[in-house]
């Protein structure tokens, strides 16, 4: 079975098209209008062992706002569909990544229950020209969509675009785990009986 979705987002601010495959190889075309944005779902997408395509046009012209939060929005929505019923998942994932100064650390619950937190500082509010809080924002709505909690900690660092990135390689490492099926779970792995 082949666990991919495909999610299209129009606004009156961004026009975006989605497509996530969870088991895949670790290949993106993206074409978002942020470099930035562009560069950290690249990472994201060859550490996590996904596939993405993504085409997004969106008010650049004002600030990279809207898309970044947009895109986070469809990449949650297309995790959670993609993930179907959630059977014999591991459920959890774990990952810890340094990116030379830095050092990351992403726990996941692929839980149903969308909770997001952050630990720790981005020490400068631009990278380039991607405004750092955007990561807060796209990070957010990501758990959010995606139903599931996300747990950011930033042990250390002192580059931002290093922070940033070993924050996305470690949420791609993290997730490639928790959506990794396990043949010793039998049905959803929670005593509920269902996520």
């Amino acid at each position: 079975m082949m666990r991919e979705a495909r999610i299209a987002r129009k606004t009156n601010e961004t026009n975006i098209d989605l497509t996530l495959a969870i088991d895949g190889e670790g290949q993106a075309e993206l074409e978002t209008g942020v470099p930035f944005l562009d560069h950290m779902l690249d990472l994201f997408t060859k550490h996590g062992q996904f596939n993405l395509n993504l085409d997004a046009k969106g008010d650049v012209e004002i600030d990279d706002h809207h898309t970044t939060e947009d895109i986070g929005i469809c990449l949650g929505q297309a995790l959670k569909e993609a993930l179907g019923d959630k059977k014999g998942i591991k459920r959890y994932g774990n990952a810890f990544v340094p990116m030379d100064d830095a050092l990351a650390q992403v726990v996941v619950d692929l839980s149903n229950r969308p909770h997001f937190e952050i630990r720790g500082d981005i020490p400068s509010s631009r990278v380039g020209t991607f405004d750092t809080e955007l990561v807060h924002e796209f990070l957010w709505k990501f758990a959010l969509e995606a139903r599931m909690n996300l747990h950011v900690i930033i042990h250390y660092g002192r580059n931002t675009h290093h922070i940033i990135e070993a924050v996305f390689k470690a949420m791609a490492r993290a997730l490639d785990e928790a959506t990794t099926v396990d043949p010793r779970i039998k049905g959803v792995p929670s005593t509920k009986g269902m996520l």
